[in-house]
């Protein structure tokens, strides 16, 4: 009895000391808590790996009978100590040992030990041969290193049991399965298994290349990727959640993304870290912190779309640039890369006080050398844009500014006209007035085939920059060169469909679509900005540049996948809801009409467009009635004009339709 009385208490003490309880009430205690939460520092791995060592010698000296003549000497002791010494500084084997994992610790420890017994080895060959003298045994050698590697080993496993039984590390954390389709895949599951403050715990890979499945690595089963049996794997593991490498964004792109999304997977991305390991002498980072949801753009996004930076930057640098529309998305983009690009002055326009403000800020933040001048001010208003000009003689004009939303414009044609195509008139012709070299217009996909008011607009400032190109050329002068840029829709841009379909899931839904079929086009900001940048160092004067927008999106099938990127589901959480087609909205846009056709360029994502070209003389006469009508709000003849300047504006959904029964009825 008594003897089961002492076997119980020895049991409950070893519980005790090794239980969670102990080691917290343990670290109750102020300096207690800071030495068991921190990692050894290098130097004491260091120094209980060279001990440990210098026991091996001892332990062999004295068990090992069969020992050469001279083992037991101070000399080959220390010849032995100091080799590993030395290895273990060059392979770092003391390093991050909390940090790494035990396959990468035995890897090291393996290369550290190896090293130094070739080396012993080959030195005492050397020094028989020579004086005929043994002082180091091989077989002592390799029992040095076998135990020595067994013994510093257990101390590594030991360290990481105890850190992480007085951390808590690893406990809590959310469970998720990697994508694995490369080695980096499974170096980084290694790593945020071992985190020792991470928050996820990849319990298995999911192999998509079709090989090395059914396997484990560092305790991480390798599983075959089969689309039929996605959501069974991540039941049988307890997991809702993905995890991929932002490497692998393409092939997440390419299909996988819907598959995950349908069966109610959440998708995160690792943002992968180029330094990792022991190129610093600072701490590995936390991997957890780099983990991110993903986002719409990055399922719409595409391969970056290469530029010649060198060769845009050779037109930009050292210039003055004028930038108007400089507040808005596409035009605050285009002054940050030409402040990279290394302009010498950047006048940004706009009209807008608050977004310029905090523009002002950002630049000033970004790009603390370059010159920045902010003008607001109104491009409608010829004698503050002549200021503008004579004062800062800009050599290269991006004009961004314009009045974009559809269904507004369609309800105030006369504003529309004013700014898009007067705005864009005035501009065009100070920079011929003050010997511009390039002239750059922004404008869209929605000139072509246009069946609303904002698209005729932006096309009759096609006609007239093209015309006045054209005219200068006959007469002699032509310095300035006019090109314009048409693409469709940006992500992220302000009013544009992402920011609002995510503010409906905020709010519980439902998310509004205007018809079920309806597509678009879209491209991110920065690749847009980079491709007007490309398209207008490269232009010789009259062209209009239309960008390869990728495979066109259908809106409804967005909303679906934001929805389900919210961790929603479609109908049941959220409610998507079809409101019908917008005044002088349309089902899909166009970048070219049925007339026109393109010619390649150098760069494979930028072309140029053939359109129909008119006479300078006969567009001022059309711009006299226009500006006319304008101003007067006579709204009814002001569109009739338009039509007939555009033949090819035809109204949908929209209070305009009339107009080309009209304009029908009188050509018959």
């Amino acid at each position: 009895m008594q003897y089961k009385r002492i076997l119980k208490a020895v049991s409950k003490t070893h519980y005790y000391i090794m239980g969670q309880k102990f080691w917290e009430r343990l670290s109750r205690y102020g300096f207690i808590k800071t030495v068991l939460a921190n990692p050894a520092p290098r130097w004491m791995v260091l120094i209980a790996d060279t001990f440990i060592v210098l026991l091996s010698c001892i332990l062999t000296c004295t068990f090992n009978t069969t020992s050469a003549p001279g083992v037991s000497s101070v000399f080959p002791v220390t010849a032995i100590v100091a080799t590993y010494f030395c290895i273990s500084l060059i392979f770092k084997s003391y390093w991050y040992i909390i940090r790494l994992s035990v396959i990468e610790d035995m890897y090291r420890l393996a290369l550290h030990v190896s090293v130094a017994s070739i080396i012993l080895v080959s030195a005492s060959l050397i020094i028989e041969a020579i004086s005929g003298t043994r002082y180091l045994g091989i077989w002592n050698l390799i029992i040095i290193a076998v135990f020595s590697f067994a013994v510093m080993m257990c101390m590594r496993l030991l360290m990481k049991y105890f850190y992480t039984l007085i951390t808590g590390a690893g406990n809590a954390r959310k469970p998720v399965i990697m994508l694995g389709s490369t080695i980096n895949s499974f170096v980084f599951a290694s790593a945020l298994k071992n985190e020792t403050e991470g928050q996820f715990d990849p319990v298995a890979l999911l192999n998509i290349s079709n090989n090395r499945y059914d396997t484990t690595l560092n305790g991480i089963p390798i599983l075959k990727y089969e689309q039929e049996n996605v959501k069974a794997i991540f039941d049988k593991y307890g997991c809702d959640t993905l995890l991929f490498l932002s490497t692998q964004i393409e092939q997440i792109r390419s299909g996988l993304a819907d598959v995950f999304l349908e069966n109610h997977i959440k998708l995160l991305m690792l943002n992968q870290i180029e330094e990792f390991g022991d190129n610093s002498d600072k701490l590995e980072p936390n991997l957890s912190t780099h983990v991110r949801n993903i986002k719409i753009e990055d399922l719409l996004g595409r391969a970056t779309i290469q530029t010649d930076n060198p060769h845009i930057s050779q037109h930009i640098y050292n210039q003055v640039v004028l930038i108007t529309g400089a507040a808005g998305s596409i035009g605050s983009e285009i002054v940050r890369q030409v402040a990279m690009l290394g302009a010498k002055e950047i006048v940004l326009v706009d009209q807008a006080e608050t977004p310029m403000h905090e523009l002002q800020l950002d630049m000033e933040e970004s790009f603390p050398n370059t010159k920045i001048d902010l003008i607001i001010g109104d491009i409608t208003n010829w004698e503050r844009m002549e200021r503008v000009f004579r004062k800062f003689r800009p050599k290269y004009v991006f004009h961004a500014a314009a009045y974009k939303h559809v269904p507004m414009m369609e309800h105030n044609p006369s504003e529309a006209i004013l700014t898009n195509v007067f705005g864009s008139k005035n501009l065009a012709d100070l920079s011929v007035k003050y010997n511009v070299d390039k002239f750059v217009m922004i404008s869209t996909d929605k000139p072509v085939n246009p069946t609303n008011i904002m698209g005729a607009s932006k096309r009759i400032a096609e006609i007239y920059v093209q015309s006045l190109f054209f005219n200068l050329i006959k007469s002699g002068n032509g310095h300035t060169k006019f090109i314009t840029t048409r693409f469709g829709n940006v992500l992220g841009s302000s009013g544009s469909v992402i920011p609002r379909f995510s503010k409906q899931i905020e709010d519980g839904g439902p998310v509004t679509v205007t018809h079920r079929e309806i597509i678009r086009y879209f491209m991110t900001i920065p690749e847009a900005c980079s491709l007007v940048l490309e398209a207008g160092c490269m232009g010789n004067g009259g062209e209009i540049y239309i960008f390869d927008m990728g495979r066109p999106i259908k809106i409804y099938d967005l909303a679906c996948r934001m929805i389900s990127l919210a961790g929603l589901k479609v109908g049941e959480d959220i409610k998507i809801v079809e409101t019908g087609l917008r005044p002088g909205e349309k089902l899909y846009e166009e970048l070219l009409n049925d007339k026109e056709k393109t010619i390649a360029t150098h760069h494979k994502k930028i072309m140029i467009a053939q359109v129909q070209t008119y006479e300078y003389s006969d567009i001022l006469e059309s711009f006299d009635q226009l500006y006319q009508l304008a101003k007067s709000g006579e709204v009814h003849n002001l569109v009739t004009t338009m039509k007939l300047i555009v033949p090819e504006f035809h109204s949908q959904n929209s209070e305009w339709e009339n107009i080309d029964k009209e304009i029908n009825e009188v050509s018959k």
